[in-house]
């Protein structure tokens, strides 16, 4: 929990400082498309690479690894950052944080089902999630107001102790080997059938709206909005506070409502929401985006916990990898396209884009469902 808590600061601080570096240095929103292309670029070629290994080698290990990866690449920003280009130096950090960061994320949560032993899965997810998003809205109050006095390397420096502290605390772990230990799983294919294929859809879709805000928040408050960091860090602050509430919402509506009718549930609500902000003024978007925030987080965890119980434990590195590569293409398409446009088109106008889009593939994942209901 302590290594989950320290690692959320950090990576969640790392996306919000770059991104507000690079629109305040005058590169505008599309330079923030372009770096994080840059990242799903890495994360696409990483992941199914990523996944193999969480499932060959000690997933713990292999966290601590990437938590000084991360720690090392943060010390060595903050020193370029004094000397070198900001866009080029923000970029060059991407790749080899984007690399660490994803083969972190991907042990992590492949080793719930072992800690969680018998115990329930979706408390154990949300449990993990909640902590995660705590440490989302920590850094979103902490380097909202950072980077609004201090300079950006100071904010680089703080990062990197969160990701020492990270890797301090697994290392001093004595861990059950049953739990983190090598799988050695034989086979290096995955079986993917037409359920676990919609489920991957569904996941990347959520993605798709996370990371469009990722692109396109900190250019919504800053030109939009004409807000300063402090007001980026309220609105990542209101998404994480959502996301809270949305781990926690996750163990009462599982028990309500099957998983596939919660997934096209929260995929119609993200897109009314993402639609709405085209209309919204501030402070009213906190709201919206403290609803996306609950939303994604809870349609997240609902994903991980059906993908859990689906796939066996030693193959759950290549599952978690193959659904997140599939993620982070459409993310790359949304890159793309911000990347295309720059600054001719309003953030609202593509917050709004991407909801008719959502809109459109509820209805075509609810016929493959009802027809595989049909078939069985």
């Amino acid at each position: 929990m302590t290594s989950t808590l320290s690692a959320a600061v950090g990576r969640n601080g790392y996306y919000i400082t770059s991104a507000w570096i690079l629109v305040e240095a005058g590169y505008g929103s599309s330079s923030v498309a372009t770096l994080l292309a840059i990242v799903s670029v890495v994360e696409l070629l990483a992941s199914p690479l990523v996944g193999v290994a969480a499932d060959q080698f000690d997933r713990r290990r292999l966290n601590i690894a990437a938590d000084l990866g991360r720690f090392a690449i943060m010390l060595a920003t903050a020193c370029a950052l004094l000397h070198e280009n900001v866009f080029l130096t923000i970029c060059l950090s991407a790749v080899v944080f984007a690399f660490c960061d994803r083969v972190a994320l991907t042990c992590s949560q492949a080793v719930i089902p072992a800690v969680a032993r018998r115990g329930d899965l979706v408390a154990s997810n949300s449990l993990i999630c909640f902590v995660m998003q705590l440490g989302c809205l920590a850094a979103a109050l902490l380097f909202g107001s950072l980077l609004n006095e201090h300079s950006p390397a100071l904010a680089f420096i703080v990062l990197a102790m969160f990701f020492l502290a990270s890797a301090a605390t697994l290392f001093s772990m004595r861990p059950d080997s049953s739990s983190y230990g090598i799988c050695g799983a034989r086979r290096l294919a995955l079986d993917i059938d037409p359920g676990l294929l919609r489920l991957f859809a569904v996941y990347a879709l959520l993605y798709g709206g996370a990371v469009l805000i990722s692109v396109m928040g900190s250019a919504f408050v800053f030109e939009e909005q004409r807000g300063a960091a402090v007001d980026f860090g309220h609105v990542e602050a209101a998404w994480s506070a959502g996301s809270l509430i949305g781990a926690i919402a996750l163990n009462r509506l599982a028990r309500a409502i099957s998983a596939h009718m919660l997934h096209l549930t929260l995929l119609g609500f993200t897109a009314l929401a993402l639609m709405a902000l085209i209309l919204m003024s501030a402070p009213w978007t906190l709201v919206v985006f403290a609803a996306l925030g609950f939303l994604y987080n809870l349609g997240r965890v609902s994903v991980e916990v059906t993908l859990q119980s689906r796939a066996s434990h030693k193959v759950l590195g290549r599952a978690k990898g193959t659904m997140h590569s599939l993620a982070v293409a459409l993310g790359l398409g949304i890159f793309s396209v911000a990347a295309a446009l720059g600054d001719t088109v309003s953030p609202s106008t593509i917050f709004f884009g991407f909801g008719v889009m959502l809109v459109i593939s509820v209805p075509a994942i609810g016929i493959g469902l009802a027809r595989q209901k049909i078939g069985s």
